[in-house]
C-alpha cells in the first residue's frame, strides 16, 4: 500500500483518501505541512475563515523503529501571527498515523452550523459523528470518555474550550502514552483553526495498519544503530544524562545563572527563587509522589525527557511540566511554587491553551493589574474566565499581544504577535536573532542558539557577542530539516557533536525513501523549507521590518548584566539576505 493523503472537507462533511503526489515523495513533517499550506492557502485569507487549511503530517521516519522519532507537524496560516505556522508534537498519535501510511490529513472548508464533529479514521474509511456532548468540557475528563467510547488503543487529537472561543493561543492536543491530554502542538493558534472548521476531535484506529514502508532495510538499520549510539553516549541525551535525569527543566538553574531567565514579564533576568521550580527539585518531588520520571512522550523515545507530574499519592496526574511551561507559568509570573505551576499547567492542558502563550499572557495581565505577580491562586481564577467563556476570558484566550493591548501594557514580549519563550534575548543574543528572523514568530525551537551559546553544543559562542546571524541561520536551516524527519529536535544535541549520529539520520532517511542522500544535502533541504515559509509570509505582507524585537528590549537594560538587545538591524537582515 502506498502513502496517501486524507482530505477532509468540512463544507459537506466528506473525507476521502487521495494518492500521495509523487513530487512530494521526499517531504514529511514540517516540509510537507509548509509545502501544502504554501500551495493551497491564500496568504491573504482570514486564518479563521473557510479558505485557510490545517495540515497534520507525521515525519518521514515517524512510525519506524528509529530512536526518538515520534513527532508530527501541524501547519496552517496562523491566527496569532498572520503568517505561516508549524507547530510540533511528540505523541503515539503520530506513529499510528504513519503506520497507516497517511502522509497528511488536510482539513479544509468550514462547517456552516454550530455543531462540532469527531472524525474517526480507520484503515479504509473516515466517518463523522457528533462531538457536541463534549463542548464546554475539560480535556482530561473528555479524553477518558473518548478512550472508553473508542477503545484504549486509539490515538486522539483534539481541541479544548480555548479553541471553541477561537482563541489565538489555543493549541491542538494529542494524547501521551498514558492517554493524558498533555502533548501539544501548541503555538500559533492552530487549535482555533481546527475549531473554526467545526472539528473537535480526530480519533485514529490503526488496527490492521501495514506499518511504514522501508525501501532499504540495511541502510535503515545501520543508520538507526549509528544514531542510537550517538544518543546513548552524549552527555545531554544519554541514559542518566541531563535530559533523562531532570527533563527539560534542567535548564531552569542553568539559564537563571546565565542571567537570561525572564522574571515577572521580562523585567529581570535572574531570581534566586527560581531554584525552587528547577528540574532537580521537580525530579525529587515526582519520585516522592509516585509520578513518572524519566518518561517517553511516545513509544521508542530513548532520550525520555518527559515525565508525569502529579499531586501527593499519585493523584490527578498532569503529564509533563516542560521547562518552557514551568518558566512561563512560574518565574515569568513571579510564581515559585511547583504545585501552583502544576495546577496552572493542568488548567492550560484542560482548556487547550499553549502554556508559553498563556504564561506570556498572564505576565502582561499581572503587569496590567488583573493580578499581582506571584499570586498563583488568582492566576488560576483568571484561567477560569476562559473556562466560563466570559468576555475577559475571550481576551485572555487570544494571547499576550491582545491582552496587553486590552490592558494598556507597553512591555509586550512578542515577535510577529507570538509570545517569547524562556530566554531573554538581552542576555543571550543568538536566540534573540532567531526570535526575530524565524518565519514562525518568536520560537526558540526554530533555531536553538542556546545549545551553542550556553551549553557548548556544536561549538561555543559568547552569549553577549552580537554577531549571531550565521549561527542562527545555520541552526534554523538544520532545525527545519529535522522537523521534516519526525525525529525529536533534541537529537540535535548529539548529532551536532557526533558526526556519526548525523550520518545515521541520513542513513535512516535513505532507508525509508530508497534514496542516496548525503550529509551535504541536509542544509539545502532545510533551506528549501525556510524558503517556502518565507515566500508565504512575504505574500501575506511581511517585510524585514517584521524581523525585529519589541522596542523595550532595545531600550530597557536587563539585570543582572544591565544590557539591552544591541544586535543591529543590518545583522538581523543578514540572516536571510535581501
Amino acid at each position: 500500500m502506498p502513502k496517501r493523503i486524507l482530505r477532509v472537507n468540512m463544507n459537506n462533511l466528506e473525507a476521502k483518501f487521495e494518492d500521495f503526489p509523487a513530487d512530494f515523495a521526499a517531504l514529511g513533517g514540517r516540509a510537507l505541512t509548509s509545502t501544502i499550506v504554501e500551495k493551497e492557502v491564500d496568504p491573504l485569507c482570514h486564518p479563521l475563515g473557510a479558505n485557510n487549511k490545517l495540515v497534520i503530517a507525521p515525519g518521514l521516519v515517524t512510525g519506524t523503529l528509529a530512536p526518538s522519532s515520534g513527532r508530527l507537524s501541524v501547519g496552517c496560516k496562523s491566527p496569532l501571527t498572520g503568517g505561516i505556522k508549524e507547530a510540533n508534537a511528540g505523541t503515539p498519535f503520530s506513529q499510528q498515523l504513519a503506520k497507516m501510511r497517511i502522509a497528511a490529513i488536510i482539513l479544509e472548508g468550514k462547517h456552516k452550523g454550530s455543531e462540532y464533529y469527531t472524525l474517526k479514521v480507520t484503515m479504509d474509511k473516515a466517518e463523522f459523528t457528533s462531538a457536541d456532548k463534549w463542548v464546554g468540557k475539560g480535556l482530561y475528563d473528555t479524553y477518558q470518555s473518548l478512550f472508553k467510547e473508542y477503545g484504549d488503543k486509539v490515538g486522539i487529537c483534539g481541541v479544548g474550550i480555548a479553541a471553541e472561543l477561537l482563541g489565538a493561543s489555543s493549541g491542538i492536543c494529542f494524547n501521551d502514552p498514558e492517554g493524558l491530554p498533555s502533548r501539544y502542538a501548541g503555538r500559533g493558534g492552530v487549535g482555533a483553526v481546527m475549531a473554526s472548521k467545526g472539528l473537535k476531535f480526530i480519533v485514529v484506529d490503526d488496527t490492521g495498519a501495514p506499518g511504514v514502508e522501508i525501501l532499504n532495510e540495511e541502510a535503515f538499520k545501520e543508520g538507526a544503530q549509528k544514531l542510537r549510539k550517538a544518543l546513548t553516549t552524549h552527555d545531554v541525551t544519554k541514559p542518566g544524562g541531563a535530559l533523562n535525569s531532570y527533563g527539560t527543566s534542567v535548564l531552569v538553574n542553568i539559564i537563571n545563572e546565565a542571567g537570561g531567565l525572564p522574571q515577572r514579564n521580562f523585567s529581570a533576568g535572574q531570581d534566586d527563587r527560581s531554584e525552587k521550580v528547577s528540574g532537580e527539585v521537580k525530579a525529587e518531588i515526582i519520585k516522592e509522589r509516585g509520578g513518572k520520571r524519566p518518561h517517553a512522550c511516545n513509544p521508542g523515545c530513548i532520550i525520555q525527557c518527559s515525565e508525569v507530574w502529579c499531586k501527593p499519592g499519585g493523584k490527578d496526574p498532569v503529564g509533563v511540566l516542560e521547562y518552557e511551561s514551568v518558566w512561563a507559568l512560574g518565574p515569568n509570573c513571579g510564581i515559585y511554587d511547583l504545585d501552583d505551576v502544576g495546577e496552572l499547567n493542568r488548567a492550560c492542558n484542560d482548556l487547550g491553551l499553549d502554556t508559553i502563550e498563556a504564561g506570556g499572557m498572564m505576565g502582561v495581565a499581572m503587569e496590567g493589574g488583573l493580578a499581582n505577580f506571584g499570586d498563583g491562586k488568582k492566576a488560576l481564577k483568571l484561567l477560569d474566565e476562559v473556562k466560563n467563556k466570559t468576555p475577559l476570558g475571550r481576551i485572555l484566550a487570544n494571547g499576550t499581544a491582545f491582552t496587553a493591548q486590552a490592558m494598556g501594557v507597553t512591555r509586550v514580549p512578542v515577535v510577529k504577535g507570538q509570545s517569547l519563550p524562556a530566554y531573554d534575548p538581552r542576555a543571550i543574543k543568538g536566540i534573540g536573532v532567531t526570535y526575530a528572523t524565524t518565519p514562525q514568530g518568536a520560537d526558540h525551537t526554530a533555531g536553538y542558539a542556546i545549545a551553542t551559546e550556553i551549553m557548548g553544543v556544536g561549538g561555543t559562542a559568547d552569549p553577549m557577542d552580537t554577531s549571531k546571524a550565521d549561527l542562527s541561520r545555520n541552526l534554523q536551516v538544520a532545525t527545519a530539516a529535522i522537523d521534516a524527519t519526525g525525529y525529536c529536535l533534541f537529537i540535535a544535541f548529539a548529532v551536532l557533536d557526533i558526526p556519526e549520529g548525523l550520518e545515521g539520520v541520513v542513513d535512516t532517511l535513505n532507508g525509508v525513501l530508497g534514496a542516496n542522500l548525503t550529509v551535504a544535502d541536509v542544509p539545502g533541504y532545510g533551506q528549501s523549507i525556510i524558503d517556502v515559509e518565507r515566500k508565504f509570509n512575504k505574500a501575506a505582507g511581511f517585510t524585514e521590518k517584521d524581523d525585529r524585537l519589541p522596542e523595550f528590549f532595545l531600550k530597557e537594560k536587563l539585570a543582572p548584566h544591565n544590557t539591552v538587545f544591541d544586535v543591529t538591524d543590518e545583522e538581523l537582515d543578514r540572516v536571510w539576505g535581501p
